[in-house]
């Protein structure tokens, strides 16, 4: 008995609520289809992998080798759908979307981060980024395939626009839940509530404290992806940006916007982005288009104004936020993107910027020029942990 009592003052003191090995709360998530809930001996991916707890595809490329690994980190996972009637999620087999994973580890500290995919990735792509390294913290973990996934997103909803909104609902859905969720399994609330993300992650995230505050204590998000319905956005730089490299013409790349010592990277990411990205968010904004990547026109296509106004920023941030973004980014341009956004957010003394010279949208390319690129997600979870 007096052992437990020190136990419980060093919790207390140490700010984590401890629960027993051998308890078996049963918990629901609100609003969930369907869920599976499953005791696990590490949450972190150094026992998901082998548990069939996450799906290392979904996370791939996205940070570098050198990224420190945790373990050992015992809890239970959620694993479910939130009702939907699309299906762009093969996950679990399931075939069907606005999946969501919830991790619950057995030591608390008493905060909850969530989360949204980046790019078009399903649940499991924050798991190394971010997963890992929150769960031993102590905190709890949620996060969203934001309703449709992979590189035909765009076939989800009816209006231009409507599969992005959906990545909205998605994130406000999968807040509550995971809010009542842990208030439920440790028998309070959280103290603190953390929005993060990475790319279109990171657009949530600023979407997320500029419309629903009341769910976050804070946000950060490393290189978000800015959408405004006059510009600039991914339609007013990535055409010019694929124009200039097919007419070998680095100037018009750097023209619309890109850090022109970044230059090693445009191979790559005229291959594996440029074209892809332009193509398939016209696709989903602008559906009539049947022109090529480099001749789209942003500026005489006023419908689709329409429809970026739908899911665009306006920096009215009413949570603080800290913003990272890399000026090597050769996807989305810092002076572009986050340079901007922290120009519109200025206004409201909430938002603190992080340039990081050198670092690039993605940090598996760390390992292909470790001399010349600089990780970004170290920074972004130490930004999670301790605001800058």
């Amino acid at each position: 008995m007096r052992r437990l009592l020190l136990v419980c003052i060093a919790l207390l003191l140490t700010g984590l609520t401890t629960v027993p090995a051998n308890a078996h709360r049963p918990v629901r998530v609100p609003g969930a289809e369907y869920q599976e809930v499953a005791h696990l001996d590490d949450l972190t991916t150094a026992g998901t992998v082998a548990s069939g707890h996450t799906n290392p595809a979904d996370y791939a490329g996205l940070t570098h080798s050198g990224l420190p690994q945790q373990s050992g980190v015992p809890g239970v996972q959620i694993d479910g759908y939130f009702p939907d009637n699309s299906h762009t999620n093969t996950n679990h087999g399931w075939n069907h979307d606005a999946q969501f994973v919830i991790r619950l580890p057995r030591q608390w500290n008493g905060g909850l981060v969530v989360a949204g995919s980046p790019g078009v990735r399903a649940q499991y792509a924050n798991d190394k980024a971010i997963s890992d390294y929150v769960l031993s913290l102590g905190y709890a973990y949620a996060a969203t395939d934001k309703g449709n996934t992979g590189a035909t997103f765009y076939t989800d909803g009816l209006r231009p626009g409507d599969a992005i909104v959906e990545w909205n609902v998605r994130t406000t859905q999968l807040a509550r839940a995971a809010r009542a969720t842990v208030a439920q399994y440790y028998g309070r609330p959280a103290r603190e509530v953390v929005a993060a993300g990475i790319s279109n992650g990171g657009y949530l995230v600023r979407w997320q404290l500029e419309n629903h505050p009341e769910l976050y204590t804070r946000g950060v998000d490393l290189e978000g992806t800015l959408w405004t319905a006059d510009g600039p956005n991914l339609f007013t730089y990535l055409p010019q940006a694929i124009k200039g490299y097919e007419n070998h013409d680095p100037a018009a790349i750097v023209a619309a916007g890109f850090d022109p010592r970044s230059d090693f990277l445009w191979d790559y990411h005229y291959t594996v982005y440029w074209k892809l990205t332009q193509r398939i968010y016209a696709a989903e904004l602008d559906p009539t288009y049947t022109g090529t990547e480099a001749d789209y026109d942003y500026s005489r296509r006023p419908e689709v104004h329409k429809a970026v106004s739908r899911i665009a920023l306006t920096g009215n941030i009413r949570k603080p936020l800290t913003t990272i973004h890399g000026t090597y980014d050769s996807l989305l341009p810092i002076s572009q993107d986050s340079d901007v956004y922290a120009a519109m957010a200025r206004h409201t003394n909430l938002h603190r910027y992080q340039r990081v010279e050198a670092g690039n949208h993605v940090d598996g390319l760390v390992d292909a020029y470790p001399d010349r690129l600089v990780p970004l997600v170290p920074l972004f979870q130490q930004t999670i942990r301790t605001p800058s």
